[in-house]
């Protein structure tokens, strides 16, 4: 979540007038670029993008910093259920485990250029709050089956 404005193109916006949609660019951070055949994309004024950069780095560092000092995350730990309230339904030590595996996954976002994996932990451990918050469901999930379930789709 951003204060940016974003700004939206077409493509063939860009195509005839890319001078002024660079200005644009420019002067709002970044132009949000949308093609009717392909996925969207941003056109960021690269100074922007290298700050956004170095800021997710530093925030990534202060976190890892925080996690080596404190072994038990404790300044973390007090933090997270204010970001995702979901946890509610994850134990202490579940909510611990998130936690590290969450920077872990910022700090690869940060020095790697891997930003999905972030993404990957949070919908993970959401999927887990989520069947932990109905008991009768994930009691169902916890007991033995047998047989062939067939296939099973994966949406991205």
């Amino acid at each position: 979540m951003s204060a940016m404005t974003v700004d939206t193109v077409t493509f063939s916006d860009l195509s005839r007038r890319p001078k002024e949609v660079a200005e644009r660019a420019a002067q709002l951070g970044r132009v949000r670029v949308t093609h009717r055949d392909a996925k969207d994309f941003y056109l960021t004024a690269a100074d922007k993008e290298d700050l956004r950069d170095q800021s997710l780095t530093t925030a990534s560092r202060i976190f890892l910093a925080l996690m080596k000092h404190d072994a038990t995350a404790r300044t973390l730990l007090l933090a997270i259920p204010d970001v995702f309230p979901w946890v509610r339904h994850l134990n202490e030590e579940e909510i611990r485990e998130f936690t590290v595996e969450l920077v872990a996954a910022l700090s690869d976002a940060a020095e790697l250029d891997v930003d999905v994996t972030v993404q990957e932990v949070i919908a993970g451990w959401r999927a887990t709050a989520r069947i932990k918050s109905d008991p009768q469901a994930y009691r169902e999930a916890g007991a033995p089956t047998t047989g062939d379930h067939g296939s099973v789709d994966v949406t991205p």
